[in-house]
């Protein structure tokens, strides 16, 4: 087929409606009906293109959220032009909620069976830049990473920034981390923003556990900036377990690297800012719309910031 990114402004019309319609309700302390009305929005968008998109991997399965649902087919079934997502339309919903940084709509596309499709469980995740490629993985301990991040970057190891998600399952990984002489930064949400950081190295790495849309979403968006990243699924409920085996077969206990996760470099990351944060969130100033998304194209590993203002008659 041809580059899919000669469509990435279907996409891209895609979460910035999903955000505009998302920053509406910013501060609502709703983040149901923030995430469903941007649900809403971007499914109707992507329904009217001349494009058929299939959702291989989405939020909203483990907490029973709105949700585009993996397997739902959108647009023109009859298109040769057939685009797989990885795909939350509200990342950090709590963000958007409580009017915090960092919430973006975010998806990631490549060639029809490009991405891993798996069930909305969590994914244990390691980030960063290219240096750290052979010498961090989540075959090893987290004092082996933190010792082989510090050694490949060339710096002191309480010089380390390491972002972790501020959640009780991390107990003991914050522990280990500090134990090293490192002091965590904490995030509440937003691990694709910190994973971008990372291979950006705006900080050294993300580690540990969330949701596993976001680590495909991720992974697409390192591979195509060069970067690094390993995923391995992680099961609280046995159900999700069940339909990752129906899925994936003995493969669900593997590490996945961003190649595994995605095996074409014919794809492209679309992002855009709801709350201010990793992007500028949407600004509303009387009748118009601005909307800052940022685009990563995997065969170039070029990264275009895009803002464009919309009229959105209110």
């Amino acid at each position: 087929m041809s580059n899919i990114f000669d469509y990435y402004q279907s996409f891209l019309r895609a979460t910035e409606q999903a955000a505009i319609e998302a920053a509406k309700l910013r501060g609502c302390e709703d983040g149901k009906l923030a995430d469903k009305v941007a649900t809403e929005a971007m499914r109707s968008v992507l329904n009217e293109e001349p494009i058929h998109t299939r959702v291989v991997i989405g939020e909203g399965e483990r907490d029973d959220a709105p949700m585009l649902f993996i397997g739902e087919e959108l647009g023109d079934k009859t298109s040769d032009i057939k685009i797989d997502i990885a795909v939350d339309p509200l990342e950090c919903t709590n963000s958007c909620a409580y009017n915090l940084p960092d919430s973006i709509s975010v998806l990631a596309a490549a060639p029809k069976d490009a991405l891993m499709g798996a069930p909305d469980t969590y994914m244990n995740k390691l980030c960063g830049s290219k240096e750290l490629i052979g010498h961090v993985s989540l075959e090893n301990s987290v004092s082996e990473n933190l010792f082989g991040a510090a050694k490949a970057l060339n710096k002191n190891n309480d010089d380390l920034k390491v972002i972790v998600l501020d959640r009780d399952r991390h107990i003991d990984l914050i522990a280990e981390i500090r134990a090293f002489g490192v002091e965590p930064i904490l995030i509440k949400d937003g691990d694709v923003a910190g994973g971008l950081r990372a291979v950006e190295k705006e900080v050294d790495l993300l580690y540990g556990i969330g949701a596993a849309p976001e680590g495909v979403i991720t992974a697409t968006a390192a591979k195509a900036l060069g970067g690094f990243f390993e995923g391995k699924l992680h099961f609280y409920d046995s159900d999700f377990e069940k339909r990752a085996y129906e899925m994936l077969g003995e493969n669900i206990h593997r590490v996945w690297s961003a190649d595994d996760l995605c095996t074409s470099q014919n794809t492209f990351f679309v992002a855009s800012g709801i709350c201010t944060g990793w992007l500028p969130g949407v600004k509303f100033e009387n009748s118009k719309a601005t909307v800052s998304s940022r685009v990563i194209f995997g065969k170039t590993g070029e990264s275009k910031l895009i803002t464009n203002i919309y009229d959105i008659g209110e």
